[in-house]
């Protein structure tokens, strides 16, 4: 684990020569497509850090100078599972970018949905020699933080500080400069399986990019989908993806709590592939042209011809040329929605997250285009659904702006203005890691 953090603070230096060079690119790579945007970032202020612990980040000074996306290969639940197909589908991503861009790229963030995700809540304290809190007496507090025990081969992705307590006052985003006696923090860790990050850096590498950051995709994603107030009084984002649904809460622009399921879009194509008898291609194109969650009287009528694309005709008329009612179609595709569904309520539950003052849930991602999904979503997530589109950022191509583009919008965000993890900080390497905890977001409410 020290080695990640090791290595976690050497691609936090890269980040800042990649952004002193100007250019960096954002790299999302996903189950169904590999996004790749190119980045400038302008003007003098473009290494102008803001002071203190900083939270989520709005518009930074970038502009996206290209953008290009393929179909993912080799990627399996969120994470590479054929290494060869993999860099290869970044490689055609990259180079497509960087052309243009009309400028070449040597470092890149990425973010990926797979890995098993698990949250924890941290907390630390300590007495102060100072009355002053200073820089080294953070480091200190989050060292004091009792570091839980991941299991074996698990690597620490995100270690954010969330809270500060100066003495009796609690919500603090910063407390350097301020005056107390008892300085206490609770930090939000979360961890992943270390062999799917190795590969993913390895693949990268295998491009000849350097790595310059790396986040969770339910963390991107909710940076860019949820607006200001939900991130302050407290909402979930579920990121549809099509190989994994990631789901991370937030609450006091911070995330408090993140993890994922492995299941998403494609587990409907593939659904409607077996039930149909029809080659996966042609089942995501019935998906995308004619799916939805909700039969009517209509629907028993509307006729789907299922056969006859061009190289998918097995010789057989009758199997070819055959058609479904649209309800047929809806009937397949409803019962594996619903389950998705319902294993995302249960981890809100787990979370903790009827706690929080505000229950907002924005649904994302490409999975989250099917119609009809966010009446489904209300009926068994609870009344306040909305379907979320990424924020708006400078330059970013029509083509890149619906819902399945949250997680490399969010990576932009977080590219050019990284919330602080506690390897920002000089944190004595005996202190790391340390040892027990307390379950993620139960701790928020004793403190905010």
């Amino acid at each position: 684990m020290t080695d990640l953090y090791t290595s976690q603070r050497t691609m936090r230096h890269m980040r800042q020569a990649a952004m002193q060079r100007g250019v960096v690119a954002i790299l999302d790579v996903g189950t169904s497509k590999i996004a790749c945007l190119v980045l400038r970032f302008d003007g003098p202020e473009r290494l102008r850090e803001q002071d203190g612990v900083k939270p989520m980040a709005g518009q930074s000074q970038f502009r996206v100078i290209g953008a290009a996306t393929t179909r993912s290969r080799g990627v399996r639940f969120g994470e590479v599972a054929v290494m060869n197909e993999t860099e290869r589908a970044i490689r055609t991503a990259v180079q497509a970018a960087q052309k243009m861009a009309n400028v070449r790229v040597d470092h890149v963030i990425a973010c990926f949905s797979g890995a098993e995700p698990r949250s924890y809540g941290l907390a630390g304290e300590l007495d102060l020699h100072d009355a002053v809190v200073s820089e080294q007496d953070v480091s200190r507090v989050l060292a004091a933080c009792d570091m839980p025990d991941l299991g074996a081969g698990r690597e620490v992705l995100h270690a954010q500080p969330v809270n500060f307590a100066l003495d009796h006052r609690s919500g603090l985003g910063d407390p350097r400069g301020q005056i107390g006696h008892r300085l206490a923090v609770d930090m939000h860790l979360l961890s992943v399986e270390g062999d799917v990050v190795q590969n993913l850096l390895y693949c990268i590498k295998r491009c000849d990019l350097e790595l310059a950051g790396i986040a969770s995709s339910a963390y991107v994603s909710g940076i860019s989908s949820l607006v200001e107030d939900e991130q302050e009084l407290g909402a979930a984002c579920i990121d549809m993806g099509g190989g994994a649904t990631g789901r991370s809460i937030f609450i006091k622009k911070h995330m408090i709590y993140a993890d994922a399921v492995r299941m998403g879009g494609d587990h409907v194509t593939s659904d409607i592939s077996k039930g149909l008898q029809i080659p996966l291609a042609t089942a995501e194109k019935i998906k995308t042209r004619h799916g939805g969650l909700y039969a009517t009287g209509m629907d028993d009528r509307d006729m789907i011809d299922i056969g006859g694309d061009p190289g998918t005709e097995s010789g057989d008329w009758d199997k070819d040329r055959r058609q479904i009612s649209r309800t047929e179609l809806i009937g397949i595709m409803r019962p594996r929605v619903e389950e998705i569904l319902e294993e995302v309520r249960a981890t809100l539950d787990v979370a903790g997250f009827d706690s929080l003052p505000s229950q907002q849930i924005v649904l994302t991602g490409g999975g989250s285009q099917i119609p009809g999904l966010d009446g489904l979503a209300t009926r068994i997530l609870g009344q306040r659904v909305r379907l979320g589109r990424p924020l708006r950022v400078q330059g970013l191509p029509q083509a890149a702006t619906g819902a399945a583009f949250a997680s490399a919008v969010g990576l932009c965000l977080f590219a050019a203005h990284p919330q602080d993890e506690c390897w920002d900080f000089e944190i004595p390497a005996e202190r790391y890691p340390a040892r027990s905890l307390r379950r993620a977001v139960k701790w928020f409410k004793d403190n905010w």
